[in-house]
């Protein structure tokens, strides 16, 4: 009975081992995420994000830069559904953050997925695997003219 077990065990780790191992890479306008109504919900409109080449107000004063780096679980998602709600989990922690900070604005956004930066004006990038999607957001907190 247990040699049993552990060859069943065994044999769907070997199975799951290269489907564990997929990543995809997506590039999603944050717009879309910024649309969810989930985010309509959870977002506080006085504060505004920014993606690092796109234009913003005048920035009076930055403060800190940090990372958030969600996760989320990928099972029953589709992969841009997974994305967009990291996405959005990432932006409510930097949300957060900023106001702590004194901010209204979330500046110079960049994905840093695995310390890895990719940078545009429009999209950030999400990796989706067999099991858990995850994006990266690296932004400067910061005070913008209304």
């Amino acid at each position: 009975m247990l040699r049993r077990l552990v060859f069943t065990t065994l044999s769907a780790l070997l199975i799951a081992g290269p489907a564990a191992a997929r990543d995809t890479v997506l590039h999603i306008p944050l717009a879309d995420v910024l649309a969810m109504p989930e985010a309509q919900a959870k977002l506080d409109p006085n504060v505004k994000f920014y993606l690092a080449g796109q234009e913003t107000p005048k920035v009076l004063k930055r403060f800190a830069t940090d990372v958030s780096n969600p996760k989320t679980n990928g099972f029953g998602k589709s992969d841009e559904f997974g994305c967009k709600w990291a996405a959005l989990t990432a932006l409510i922690r930097l949300q957060e953050s900023a106001k702590r900070e004194g901010g209204n604005a979330v500046v110079d956004i960049v994905s840093y997925y695995k310390k890895v930066e990719y940078k545009s004006a429009t999209d950030f990038e999400c990796h989706a695997g067999a099991i858990i999607i995850g994006v990266a957001l690296k932004g400067t907190y910061a005070k913008v003219a209304d």
